[in-house]
């Protein structure tokens, strides 16, 4: 069963003022080092709380205005860690976790049985041929739940993020050791310490400027980043390609993938030999789609039990493997 835990650090990705230095707020360092390159939804949706905020640091911690009368919230600090239990506007935060799942889009990841047959993102792969025009696919393209936000990076650079160091982890996000959650951490951040396949350029951001920064130094500041903004609620059934634009930047692309962490964790990396599409699909009803997707030409040093392989039933190193991509997953092109 999906388990959810509150997120512990959720008002520390506002801009943090005052006597809390870190330079300039997460969305402003964007504009600065990509200013000719909008901001996607995927980053909007892990920035959205930190809107109309401002931090105070005080004697008891960290206190979030958000210059409403009377509204504010109280956290206690420490090392630049904050609990919290509500946001400015009284709403839980909450973060999706799924303990022990792995998504297919790590590449020496081999599934198995159970996993196929459970996994919804199974569809999420298909062939290149696919995108002919008139092809049918079955489309799954679950809402994201997973809400947590960019902390500054002066933030997340003072929260230990390896997994000699999970105890140390565990307790300053107050989640307990063995439950779901525990499970959940422990498993991004050893999949963000395991090694990538031959040709894998990998990296886990756990800030936007990180994230920025790791897509600028492989593509340069010429970058388009995009993701799939589904408005569309039923996001389930048999579609019709009615078309697909190539994106620009050749046979690079770096994508980044939203984990499930208490603040927003990106697993990135730069795959070569592969090409991104706008994909826009049409539904039975006649309602359009556009969503992104990401096609691999050289597939020789996967896992030969990838789940690609065993849903499409080919092998490492034959056909190029695509796939569609979440709503909260990015991915980065040079113009």
């Amino acid at each position: 069963m999906e388990s959810h835990f509150v997120v512990a650090l959720a008002f520390l990705a506002v801009g943090i003022m005052g006597g809390h230095a870190g330079g300039p707020p997460p969305e402003m360092y964007w504009k600065r080092v990509l200013p000719n390159s909008p901001m996607p939804k995927a980053v909007k949706d892990s920035l959205q709380f930190a809107t109309g905020a401002t931090v105070n640091e005080g004697n008891n911690g960290l206190e979030i205005i958000t210059g409403k009368p009377g509204r504010k919230t109280q956290i206690t600090a420490g090392k630049g860690v904050a609990t919290v239990s509500k946001d400015p506007r009284g709403k839980a935060v909450f973060v999706g976790v799924h303990p022990g799942y792995t998504p297919g889009f790590i590449y020496n990841y081999a599934a198995n049985e159970t996993q196929l047959h459970d996994n919804p993102n199974t569809a999420f792969f298909f062939l290149e041929k696919d995108l002919t025009p008139g092809t049918k696919i079955n489309f799954h393209l679950a809402k994201s739940d997973n809400r947590a936000i960019f902390l500054p990076r002066v933030v997340s650079e003072s929260i230990p993020f390896s997994s000699e160091k999970l105890p140390e982890i565990l307790k300053e996000l107050s989640v307990s050791p063995g439950s779901g959650e525990a499970k959940s951490i422990e498993q991004t951040i050893r999949e963000c310490e395991a090694k990538g396949v031959a040709g894998e350029e990998k990296y886990c951001a756990t800030s936007l400027e990180s994230m920025v920064d790791f897509a600028v130094s492989k593509l340069g500041r010429n970058v388009e980043a995009v993701s799939t903004d589904v408005k569309k609620e039923t996001r389930v059934g048999k579609y019709t390609v009615s078309g697909e634009r190539k994106m620009a930047g050749g046979d690079e692309v770096v994508i980044c993938h939203k984990q499930n962490y208490a603040y927003a964790v990106f697993y990135c990396h730069l795959t070569k030999s592969s090409v991104a599409y706008a994909v826009t699909l049409m539904g039975a009803d006649e309602t359009k789609v556009t969503v992104m997707a990401v096609c691999h030409a050289d597939t020789s040093t996967w896992n030969p039990r990838h789940v690609a392989f065993q849903v499409l039933k080919i092998t490492p190193g034959t056909l190029p493997v695509c796939h569609f991509l979440p709503e909260d997953h990015i991915v980065w092109v040079a113009k």
